[in-house]
């Protein structure tokens, strides 16, 4: 009897037996699906590895060392058959075949095929490609790979060709396909255990009970169901009510009558008898039934083997729906609180943080929200009290609220919520505005268009901060019904609270933003200086926060030259600020005294370095000053620029044909290093070109590098070619963003040229009776200038200059007179010994001539030069 129960439940008739018979199938699928897969893999991996191998050992072969010397003998075959066999035994390939460019074979395993014409495609590999393919051979299929073999030039003198049969490399399936089977076989032996095991147990679960235990069991499961304080519905296929508890009774006011019948014929709303009959799955979904709020939920039984139908729960959640909506209003106060903490005082910037305070509140707190802060605020200084408040913030759900708009001026009038709330420092709560009068008097026409448009419950809080009241902030109600109560003025308060303290601190940081701003621009030039040799336009732009240390100068040295400086002084603040004023300074002084472009930067260094050393705070850690600088000097003259840069970005240059590069310009180190000595660039500029100096913030940035903001840069100068130095700026302006992260100073510079009739020079022989001859040809030369009246003071000049310099100086002594803005006399020597100025007494005969010369003279002075020294003075032209 047992054993015929054990074939029942695997010859296919029972449950069991089908499960078996599924899982035999499912076995087997698996099996066939395992084997048909492994012999597809084998043979991608056989056809894989041999072309890696091929491609190898062909270019082992073609790389070794004198294949391609062996090319080029008379005889290849006698150095290569050797190596070739060599290796083909070596590394496993079927055959290794080295051939000319013409596909005539100079190696084969078998000899007699060598010198025939190689089979297969050679055009790639002549083109210095790798070639793979498969072919079926005489041997069988194989894949055969072929290599360009190289000289030393490059030039492709030979191929070599490896291939193996895919037999050789697979041979893999025939091994693993007994382990298949025997893991199919052991999984048929499972499954046979198993599903004698499941019907075992079915039997003792279905078989084990008498009627009194399954009556016992019905007794318990019925006290249970009718018992628990949660509705029980069990709806048939058909849409019957087949069973209902006590509470499923109550909470739906069923009839006595009600098993047995048609659901929608209970007497049930139509949306709770139509979910019921459906028999459609439902979770926790809310309906209201009379005067009671049911949380249903209803799964179909169906799924789980049963008869068609569905169980239904019914759970009554009235009080804990009141409950949870108390709950869900405090989470969501405790989240915009949160997100106050976080989102409001990003910036510091006052119009920006009242914004973030407005968008907050509306529309989870409000329909309207408006900040109205004093005039002081907004520059950064203590509010007054008694001034009137301007709207800086304003959202709401629709933009025709008739309410004061951004940037208007208020002054509340004293019996409004707002000139209370600014008096006495606390909040007012209007929950009803139309009964409120002290609000109308405001503006009688503008707060009835206010009730018209639907606004009818206010909160006005002060922004406080400390014991200073900035403003207030105003919460309208239109579309939610309900009026502002108690609690949610204590959340407005809150809200405030930390805006208030924001916005404090961006009035504070605006107050100091913009008196190092001040600082800063006192310390910048305010007006470029006259000078013809240049036509210049600049731009600086300051950094979105803090203060930077970027400067630039425009600074007119003696003849008609004119030196350019930009530089930037490492790190923010007011101590970059103070450092780039005396840096500024520095070079303003030693500008004065003529010096070349690398010998004005050592002494630049020289002065950071001990800045640095003298600034040595209590800690002792030193606040590295640090700096770049550029100088650059340009003499309309000759068209030369002298350039020598201390870690600064290199000078870009817009030719008059419109090409822009960026000149060779040998880059020192910063400023304050030391150390290493500055070298000088000489650049002759065509008339028209542009010399673009700039700092480091106009071409780098954290979202780029300067290799990218330099073609960028350049980019920009092309696209301006051809316009003014003024427009050259705004265009490459117009590439950076609106507030850049870093101060960026701008020079552009367009070079003129002295003609030829502005300028007049000759030689001087060292003989004191040359200076009558040079007195005679300045003569001429002023009135072909039509300078007559400077005639006499010029000769005075020149005649105790050159005087001077034959009998102090050596030669050669040149003279040169330049008619630019001022007419500029130069006389210039081979020694480098310095006149000095000095009051001769009445007994000396001589000591008198750079006395008159500076008397004469509006300005004179000396400037030396790699051949000596220039004397030179200016005279205003009548």
């Amino acid at each position: 009897m047992r054993s015929g129960r054990w074939w029942s439940a695997r010859s296919g008739r029972s449950v069991a037996g089908q499960m078996f018979m599924l899982q035999v199938v499912i076995v087997l699928l698996l099996v066939v699906t395992a084997a048909v897969e492994q012999v597809l893999q084998v043979r991608h991996d056989s056809s894989m590895e041999a072309r890696n191998r091929s491609v190898a050992v062909a270019e082992s072969f073609a790389n070794a060392p004198g294949t391609a010397a062996a090319l080029r003998l008379p005889d290849p075959t006698t150095v290569l058959q050797p190596k070739a066999e060599a290796a083909r035994k070596a590394t496993g390939v079927d055959f290794i075949v080295v051939m000319n460019t013409e596909g005539i074979r100079y190696t084969h395993p078998k000899p007699d095929r060598i010198g025939k014409k190689f089979v297969g495609n050679i055009g790639p590999a002549l083109a210095g490609r790798t070639v793979t393919e498969e072919v079926h051979g005489t041997i069988g299929e194989l894949v055969q790979a072929v290599v360009p073999v190289r000289d030393t030039d490059g030039k492709v003198v030979g191929l070599v060709s490896a291939g193996i049969t895919t037999a050789h490399v697979g041979g893999a399936a025939d091994q693993q396909l007994p382990l298949l089977l025997a893991s199919a076989a052991a999984a048929l032996a499972l499954a046979t255990a198993g599903t004698a095991l499941v019907s075992r147990r079915l039997r003792r679960q279905t078989h084990g009970l008498g009627p009194h235990e399954m009556t016992r069991m019905y007794e318990h499961h019925d006290a249970v169901l009718h018992s628990v304080r949660e509705g029980v519905l069990i709806v048939g296929g058909d849409g019957r009510l087949m069973l209902a508890n006590d509470e499923a009774q109550r909470l739906l006011d069923l009839p006595p009558d009600a098993e047995h019948r048609k659901v929608r014929d209970l007497g049930l709303d139509s949306d709770t008898a139509e979910l019921i009959a459906s028999g459609r799955m439902a979770t926790d979904e809310v309906h209201l039934v009379k005067d009671r709020l049911l949380a249903v939920n209803q799964r179909p039984i169906e799924v789980r083997g049963g008869p068609p139908g569905s169980v239904i729960t019914l759970r009554d959640s009235t009080e804990l729906r009141a409950l949870s909506g108390r709950a869900e209003v405090a989470r969501e106060r405790l989240n915009m609180l949160y997100d106050a903490g976080v989102g409001i005082g990003t910036s510091l910037d006052v119009t920006r943080t009242a914004e973030e305070l407005a968008e907050l509140a509306v529309p989870r707190f409000a329909d309207y929200a408006a900040i109205d802060l004093y005039d002081a605020v907004l520059k950064g200084e203590e509010p007054k009290p008694g001034d009137a408040l301007r709207r800086v913030a304003f959202t709401g759900l629709r933009k025709d609220a008739p309410l004061y708009q951004v940037g208007e001026r208020i002054r509340f009038v004293p019996s409004s919520p707002q000139a209370r709330c600014l008096d006495t420092g606390d909040s007012v709560v209007e929950p009803r505005l139309q009964d409120a009068p002290g609000w109308r008097a405001q503006d009688v026409e503008l707060t009835g268009r206010i009730l018209e448009f639907g606004i009818h419950s206010l909160i006005t809080v002060p922004l406080r901060a400390g014991n200073l009241v900035l403003g207030v902030a105003n919460f309208c109600r239109s579309e939610k019904l309900a009026p502002f109560d108690t609690e949610e003025l204590a959340l407005a308060e809150e809200l405030v609270a930390r805006a208030a303290v924001s916005i404090d601190n961006a009035r504070r940081y605006t107050r100091e933003h913009s008196m190092a701003v001040a600082l800063q621009r006192s310390l910048l030039p305010r007006s470029l200086p006259e000078q013809s040799a240049l036509d210049i336009a600049y731009r600086y732009l300051p950094a979105q926060a803090g203060v930077g240390g970027d400067w630039f100068d425009v600074l007119p040295l003696s003849g008609a030259r004119v030196a350019l400086v930009v530089g930037d002084v490492v790190g923010h603040g007011l101590h970059a600020a103070a450092t780039m004023g005396r840096l500024r300074t520095a070079v303003h002084n030693f500008a004065a005294l003529d010096l070349t472009p690398d010998e004005l930067l050592s002494l630049l260094d020289e002065l950071v370095s001990r800045i640095d050393q003298d600034e040595v705070p209590a800690d002792s850690t030193a606040p590295v000053t640090g700096a770049t600088c550029l100088y650059a000097i340009y003499d309309p003259v000759s068209r030369r620029c002298t350039v020598a840069r201390a870690g600064h970005p290199p000078p870009a240059l817009l030719g008059p044909d419109g090409s822009v590069r960026f000149p060779d310009v040998p880059a020192g180190p910063p400023l304050g290093v030391g150390g290493l000595p500055f070298e000088t660039a000489d650049l002759e500029l065509p008339e028209g070109s542009s010399l673009v100096l700039y700092t480091d913030g106009l071409v780098e940035d954290r979202q780029r590098d300067i290799d990218e903001g330099l073609e960028l840069l350049a980019g920009a100068l092309e696209s301006a070619a051809g316009g003014t130095p003024e427009e050259t700026c705004a265009a490459v302006l117009e590439r950076l963003p609106a507030r850049p992260s870093d101060d960026v100073a701008l020079i552009v510079a367009r070079t003129r040229a002295l003609g030829a009739d502005q300028v007049a020079e000759w030689q001087v022989p060292a003989d004191p009776a040359a200076v009558s001859e040079v007195r005679a040809k300045v003569t001429r030369q002023l009135a072909d200038w039509e300078l007559d009246e400077l005639s006499f003071t010029t000769e005075l000049i020149l005649s105790e200059l050159v005087t001077n310099a034959i009998r102090h100086g050596r030669a050669p002594i040149g003279v040169r007179l330049l008619r630019d803005r001022t007419l500029i006399c130069e006389v210039s020597d081979a020694s480098t010994t310095s006149p000095h100025l000095r009051y001769a007494a009445t007994t000396d005969e001589g000591g008198r001539g750079l006395f008159l010369v500076a008397q004469m003279a509006e300005r004179w002075g000396t400037r030396y030069t790699p051949a000596g020294k220039v004397i030179w003075a200016e005279q205003p032209l009548p």
